[in-house]
Order: structure tokens, then C-alpha cells, then sequence
């Protein structure tokens, strides 16, 4: 089986470290540790299988397909497979406001 890179834009840098300080804070930084270790494990298996994911219906309503997201806890990952390659754009929690932040992040691209 071939594995496919992964890379994190900037911005799903920023996601990652804005939620583990978020919950870092509230739930104290085992927890933290462990909602990180989760987010990270569904992004490393994007390696083997990146067309697992289901396409974000916000996106779907707008007619944008190229996108695929998976869920980890309550944490979307949303992704784009160009040539042998996965890019995150957002790890966000799905409880935001998705369409305005899609709006900002993809569509303003």
C-alpha cells in the first residue's frame, strides 16, 4: 500500500495548538493530550486511505466537491487530495459556526 504525505496549511497548524490551549484551560492538559493524540491519529491515517472521508455538506450546498473531512471526537478535519498529496485547511470543532469559517478559509482563497 502507498502512503500519501500529509501536510498542515498554516492555518490547521494554528487550529491544532488555539484547541489544545482551549482545552488545555478548561479540562487541564492530560485531557488535552488526549483529544490531540485523537486529532492526530485521524489525520496520520489520511496517509493510507485520504479518500475515507466524507465531503462537509457546507460545502456540498455551495457545489465545492474536492473537499473531504473525517471526525475525530468532536473535531472535523477538513481536507483536499491534490496529486499524491493530502492538505488540511481546518481542524476545527464541530460545534463552530462551520459555513462562516469555511467561507473565510476556503472559499476566500
Amino acid at each position: 500500500m502507498r502512503s500519501w504525505k500529509v501536510l498542515l496549511t498554516d492555518h490547521a497548524v494554528h487550529d491544532l495548538g488555539d484547541a489544545y490551549g482551549f482545552i488545555a484551560r478548561k479540562d487541564g492538559p492530560d485531557a488535552a493530550d488526549r483529544v490531540l493524540d485523537r486529532i492526530e491519529e485521524a489525520i496520520a491515517a489520511l496517509a493510507s486511505f485520504p479518500n475515507r472521508g466524507t465531503r462537509p455538506r457546507e460545502l456540498l450546498d455551495l457545489g465545492i466537491r474536492e473537499y473531504r473531512e473525517v471526525v475525530a471526537l468532536n473535531f472535523r478535519v477538513i481536507y483536499r487530495i491534490v496529486d499524491r498529496a493530502v492538505y488540511v485547511f481546518v481542524i476545527a470543532d464541530g460545534r463552530r459556526d462551520m459555513k462562516q469559517l469555511l467561507e473565510r478559509r476556503i472559499l476566500r482563497m
